[in-house]
């Protein structure tokens, strides 16, 4: 259920997104119809990182990379860790203080790692074409690679409550037998 609520949530951030990518800047800064795409986009991201969390939990606690599934669960974990810097590059492109204050500190810390030269997060210029093209294309990527895998894996079975591996249980009646 979750993961198609992550999907369905994704679907209303590309296309949010996508329509504030066309129209500009100035025109979600400006615009009470841009404005409320933004929030739209804004919400649909927070709705899509809380139901791929609790997707990626609940398929960790079924110990979802079971049977010939661990590249599923590798693509759907790498999928997220792209969308964290999806989120955040998002975050940079906001244009307000806050995120001028977080890119400030993002280039210390992206320095101290020795990774800063890759990553100009104070160009704006850059984190947009890595939050609208670069980003994104690979979240779409390795989610249509995920469902991809999923189709043709199948789902994973509950874990088995015996040790015969037929999920099958003695009843508990209060019967001693």
């Amino acid at each position: 259920m979750f993961g198609v609520l992550t999907l369905s949530a994704l679907c209303v951030v590309l296309a949010t997104g996508g329509l504030l990518a066309l129209k500009g800047p100035s025109w979600w800064h400006l615009s009470s119809v841009g404005r409320y795409i933004n929030s739209l986009h804004l919400w649909s991201v927070e709705l899509f990182m809380a139901f791929m969390v609790v997707h990626l939990w609940g398929k960790f606690f079924m110990a979802a990379w079971r049977g010939r599934r661990a590249t599923t669960w590798i693509t759907g974990a790498v999928a997220f860790l792209a969308s964290i810097g999806t989120a955040f590059t998002g975050y940079l492109v906001q244009q307000n203080f806050d995120s001028q204050w977080i890119a400030g500190q993002a280039k210390d810390g992206l320095n101290s790692v020795g990774i800063g030269a890759y990553f100009n997060v104070l160009d704006f210029g850059q984190m947009l074409m890595w939050h609208i093209v670069l980003l994104p294309f690979a979240l779409a990527l390795l989610t249509a690679w995920h469902i991809l895998l999923v189709r043709r894996r199948g789902v994973v079975p509950p874990i088995p409550l015996d040790g015969d591996g037929s999920g099958a249980t003695e009843p508990d009646d209060g019967v001693a037998r």
